[in-house]
């Protein structure tokens, strides 16, 4: 099969590893004093206030203007809470929701709280055993694709929330929903530029689903973990250059000094061939220019989804160009397998299990042992 076949599966996912954001505060800065203050978050916001967290998500695509404002109300206070007109209130804990998304109905699941997934979209990319068995004996209904869901569905299960990213421009049919009465989270975690950003909107998840303490003790863990792990790889002193992804309809999406993918580059001790463009989110470039800029790559890792592995045979037979490639010549191309190694679900909310299998690949020098590895020499 071609590898532009197996891409075209996975263009949209791609996406949410290669995302816009704004700027903000440095990675780390802990001045918020708000219990709920968001550390690394640049595109959502919490406070606590009354028993009642305020959440509010700034419009990726227009940073001077919010994409939503929400209220978590505790159940009990529903009907006698005050909020501000602008907030969306929102019973918590929800009990009934529908989940676009593979990454979030396996967060929701590890925080305790799978009992509350009513229903998925694009079921066939679930991943999680645990949601794909609710699937299979029919607890977690099928609503059809995230790009065209079932709205008649949605309307009549009435869930308490509908978690679903939003992309530019295309926001009609979640306001119809939201005409209906249902709430619509924007999830527009997949936006932020830096793992630890992105991550940590589990703390938001966890306020939604009654699994805030859960949720801020899973974080602590992944931030300590992956700040350690960062800083030893990245005092070594080498720093190999590092190449991901590969062709897809003639184009060449690199990750970005921007991107969530370019951070973890650089936060594993290697270096981008493409951060001179810093513009947010991947840059598109033609084959030709990144056998230019990045053919003398030390490493070069591939994300794809296929019923059968990757080799260093079908690689080259999808296209010529890649055997030019220095680490095609050295032997150091990692793929990785969408649809069993779980790597997008994981980098979501557990960045530093990929991280650490990068760290490993990259500077075996280090002797890392990953707990979970993703990546395998094709």
């Amino acid at each position: 099969m071609q590898m532009s076949i197996r891409l075209l599966k996975t263009l949209l996912t791609l996406l949410l590893l290669l995302p816009l954001s704004c700027g903000g505060r440095k990675e780390g800065d802990s001045s918020n004093p708000s219990a709920a203050g968001m550390r690394h978050a640049r595109l959502i916001s919490m406070e606590e206030r009354n028993g009642v967290t305020y959440a509010s998500i700034r419009n990726p695509w227009d940073t001077t203007r919010m994409l939503a404002r929400y209220a978590l109300v505790p159940q009990e206070s529903m009907k006698t809470a005050q909020v501000p007109e602008e907030y969306r209130k929102i019973g918590v804990p929800v009990t009934s929701s529908v989940v676009y998304s593979t990454v979030h109905a396996s967060l929701i699941r590890e925080l305790g709280a799978i009992g509350a997934i009513s229903g998925v979209c694009d079921p066939q990319y679930i991943t999680d055993a645990e949601v794909t068995a609710g699937i299979k004996d029919g607890r977690i209904a099928d609503c059809g694709s995230f790009s065209n869901p079932n709205i008649e569905l949605l309307i009549t299960m009435n869930p308490g929330a509908v978690i679903s990213s939003p992309f530019e421009g295309d926001a009609a049919q979640n306001e119809k929903l939201k005409r209906m009465g249902i709430s619509i989270i924007e999830a527009a975690d997949y936006m932020e530029k830096t793992p630890l950003a992105r991550a940590e909107w589990m703390r938001f998840y966890g306020r939604l689903f009654g699994k805030g303490h859960e949720a801020d003790s899973l974080f602590s863990i992944t931030e300590k973990e992956y700040i350690a792990m960062s800083g030893k790889a990245k005092g070594t002193k080498t720093h190999p250059e590092v190449l991901f992804d590969a062709i897809y309809s003639g184009v060449w999406n690199v990750p970005t000094s921007g991107s969530v993918t370019g951070r973890m580059i650089e936060d594993a001790g290697g270096s981008n061939p493409f951060a001179s463009y810093s513009q947010a989110g991947s840059a598109a470039l033609s084959p030709e220019e990144v056998l230019l800029k990045g053919g003398n790559a030390d490493f070069w890792f591939v994300r794809y989804l296929d019923t059968n592995p990757m080799t260093i045979q079908t690689l080259k037979a999808d296209n010529p160009l890649y055997a030019r490639l220095r680490p095609y010549k050295n032997g150091n191309v990692f793929g990785t397998n969408t649809m069993t190694s779980g790597v997008f679900d994981d980098a979501a909310f557990h960045p530093q299990w990929i991280l650490e299998d990068m760290i490993s690949i990259i500077h075996p020098e280090l002797g890392i042992i990953p707990r979970k590895h993703y990546y395998s020499k094709l």
